[in-house]
């Protein structure tokens, strides 16, 4: 049995986001270095081709997992304690991930050539999306593996294979590259693929060894456990889908309303913010969500944890924003162009928005912890991306580019209200005295930076902005300690 008062300390908290976050890192190194590496053997051409192969393969993936990655974690997390109905969980879970990648792989196989000319307009790539159906076949497989790994909460394991994998795809695919050149883009995206998959499965053999009791697969018995999955699977893939809708129209407003300039500009920077913040993000949601899933059925528990996790947020993530909001200018001239400089203001709101999207964030996994589908889908898929696209559309109207980066902002504000509202009368969720003071911290903080960044002398701006990042992670820094100790 698992010790879950210590599973959910503050020091076990602070040690999966910060071995998950040392992964989502090194990832985003290891991607930038690959990307180096294609723009300098492939050229710009040979970059196209590799982003719209990536582009087309991943939203094959996205529909045939039917977004039961996230639905096998709250299973697996659920069901940890109990040997047998692990052992179920994960059977089951195992049979439909290679049910998906089978799928997957067929699709790509048999619809090789309508894809090649609806990405490319031609059939001269109808080979080369066939040979990809291999990619997605372990893509699917390797993430489904991933996902059994994150509900058993193996965090040495799981960051320890995802650093090997990323590593290996580099190793092996950057001389692929080199050799073949743009015919080397396919079976690098294999490569990849393949040898994720493999120290997936490595380490999820390692993490449950024989302590488990065999399942043998009987679809009467099962049949209720395949299709709850399915279920929230369909509700989370559902969710994802609207906000990739609400998104696109979004970007098509600003289009016909202005130019492909201002859309370029709200692109660059609203990519760069979530690279950004993206990465802590993940790797908060990599650790939190198993360790909710698994006291989903206590109310009590699910209290401590989300209370805890939003005051570890508010102590992360308020220095990173302040950081972010300082180097703007910065960061874009760096990833970007001196070009995309008129979207500083943007990305400024952007940052801003993102510290209240991060208080919000969890409380956001409660009602998909609970299997709750129904409220998730009206919160997540619903009301979230409706609140977004009126925002987005309307201060777009007034205020032009920099009312995108205001909408990011209100709508996270108003989100984050509506969201306690709703748990606190559905699970009869609160936020301890505790919550609510690094909460306000955070805001005052964050906004009192943002504001410093409208003063019009740079070097005082620049000054106070500096002041303020130092101040908050010195307050972090001494804050988390203080939490440590409090907890021995």
């Amino acid at each position: 049995m698992t010790d879950t008062r210590k599973e959910n300390s503050y020091r076990s908290i602070l040690r999966g986001t910060s071995a998950f976050g040392g992964v989502q890192l090194f990832q985003i190194l290891v991607n930038l270095l690959r990307g180096k590496f294609v723009a300098i053997f492939l050229g710009p051409a040979g970059m196209g081709i590799s982003a719209l192969l990536a582009s087309a393969t991943a939203t094959i993936q996205q529909f045939s997992s039917l977004g039961l990655n996230l639905a096998i974690v709250r299973e697996v997390a659920t069901n940890k304690d109990d040997p047998h109905a692990l052992s179920t969980a994960m059977s089951v879970g195992r049979r439909l991930i290679y049910a998906t990648a089978i799928v997957g792989a067929l699709v790509c196989l048999l619809f090789a050539a309508p894809l090649s000319r609806l990405t490319f307009g031609s059939d001269e790539y109808t080979l080369w999306f066939a040979a990809l159906s291999l990619m997605l076949f372990f893509g699917i497989a390797g993430a489904g593996q991933l996902s059994m790994l994150q509900g058993l909460h193996a965090v040495r394991r799981l960051s320890l294979s995802s650093l090997v994998g990323a590593l290996a795809g580099l190793c092996i695919g950057v001389p692929l590259y080199w050799l073949l050149g743009v015919k080397g883009i396919v079976p690098a995206m294999i490569v990849l693929a393949l040898t994720t998959y493999i120290f997936y499965t490595i380490s999820l053999r390692q993490t449950v060894g024989q302590a488990l009791p065999r399942t043998r697969f009987a679809w009467r018995s099962h049949s209720p456990l395949v299709k709850r999955l399915i279920a929230l699977g369909l509700v989370l893939m559902a969710s994802n889908l609207i906000g990739s809708l609400a998104s696109y129209i979004v970007v098509t407003y600003v289009r016909h309303a202005s130019d492909v300039t201002t859309v370029g500009l709200y692109q660059g920077a609203n990519s760069l913010t979530n690279q950004y913040i993206g990465m802590v993000f993940s790797a908060m949601a990599l650790d939190f969500f198993p360790r909710l899933s698994a006291a989903a059925a206590d109310n009590s528990k699910v209290r401590t944890i989300v209370n805890r996790q939003t005051e570890i947020v508010a102590l992360i993530c308020t220095p990173l924003v302040i950081a972010l909001i300082l180097s703007a200018p910065l960061v874009i001239r760096l990833l970007l162009d001196s070009r995309f400089l008129d979207s500083v203001p943007l990305m400024r709101w952007m940052g801003f928005g993102i510290l209240f999207r991060a208080l919000m964030f969890p409380l956001g996994y409660i009602s998909f912890a609970k299997d709750d589908k129904r409220l998730y889908f009206c919160l997540e898929g619903l009301l979230g991306n409706t609140l977004s696209l009126i925002f987005s559309i309307t201060l777009f109207h007034f205020f032009g580019l920099i009312g995108l980066g205001i909408a990011i902002a209100v709508d996270a504000s108003v989100s984050l209200a509506i969201y306690y509202f709703v748990n606190s009368r559905r699970y009869s969720f609160r936020y301890s005295r505790r919550s609510l003071r690094l909460m306000l911290y955070a805001l005052i903080l964050g906004g009192t930076v943002f504001g410093f960044s409208f003063i019009g002398n740079a070097a005082v701006a620049y000054t106070l902005m500096s002041l303020t990042l130092a101040v908050s992670a010195a307050y972090g820094f001494v804050a988390l300690r203080r939490l440590l100790r409090e907890e021995q």
